[in-house]
Order: structure tokens, then sequence, then C-alpha cells
């Protein structure tokens, strides 16, 4: 809920200088209020490639996401390196990041093991976009469960 409260309070700080901002600021907070990024296309492409020179969770090279549940869904999917999953919480969003959109800092704790604590900074404005990569000193996501196998329709029953 912390998360989700304070994206409102950015949003409603946002909206409430709207009236005063320029055209050029008004279009950026229609796209991010639209889950996009502010860069895009051959801009965002190249923005990409000058930040995957920095490690992925920088400030330099946030993790591409959509939306806050994003943000949360990568983090709950890395693993520590004992294994286990972390715990994280947001600090607060830090300002403009190199693909022109708000980007938020999380810090991720790993108890029992290195790294015990990150600071990973995140970028939600990218719609329909995961990063699947694992933080630097993290593992990804745990292999998935099998799928349950099919049972076969019960033959009739000859007898009866």
């Amino acid at each position: 809920m912390r998360a989700t409260l304070g994206h409102l309070g950015l949003v409603a700080a946002l909206v409430l200088t709207a009236s005063a901002m320029p055209a050029q600021a008004e279009e950026r907070l229609d796209r991010m209020m639209a889950g996009e990024s502010w860069l895009q296309g051959k801009e965002l492409d190249a923005a990409i490639a000058t930040a995957e020179a920095h490690p992925l969770g920088s400030e330099a090279n946030p993790v591409r996401v959509t939306a806050p549940q994003g943000q949360r869904a990568y983090l709950s999917r890395q693993r520590c390196s004992n294994g286990k999953a972390p715990t994280f919480f947001r600090r607060g969003n830090v300002g403009e990041g190199p693909f022109g959109n708000i980007v938020d800092l999380y810090i991720v704790t790993c108890d029992g093991a290195e790294p015990a604590e990150s600071m990973v900074y995140m970028d939600m404005y990218h719609g329909g976009f995961m990063e699947k990569r694992p933080l630097p000193g993290f593992a990804g996501s745990p292999p998935p469960l099998p799928a349950p196998e099919k049972v076969p329709e019960a033959a009739s029953n000859p007898r009866g």
C-alpha cells in the first residue's frame, strides 16, 4: 500500500501543477499517466544502448517495467545469493532518469546473503515491457512449477 500511496501523491502533485506547465511538460505527464516512456522509438533505443554500459538497476540504468505492480513483480522474482527471496520497500521517487521518466528507488535486503542491501532504481513507464534479467548479485526467477498432469477423462464403465 505504501508504494501505491506514494505514487498517488506524486500524480496528485503533478496534476495540481499541470495548469502552469509548458506544453512539453503536459505531454510528458500525459505519457506517464498512460504508462508510456517519454522517449520513444530511436531515441529510446539509443538511451537504452547508452544505459546498458551501466549495471542493471543502477541510477544510470534503471530496471524498466510496467506500472508499480511491475516493479513489485520484478523484485519478487529476484533471488538472493542464498536462494531466498529478498525483502524490499520503495524509498520514493528520485527524479528524472535516463529515459526521461520519473524513477523510483527501492531498497532490497537479503538477510544472511550478499549483497546484504542493494539500492535498485526502477522506471515503471515502459508499458508492456518487463525486464527479464536478474539484478547483479541476484539470481533470476525460481523455475516455474511443473504444469499439473492432465487426468484422462474417465473411460465409460464397461460394466455399467
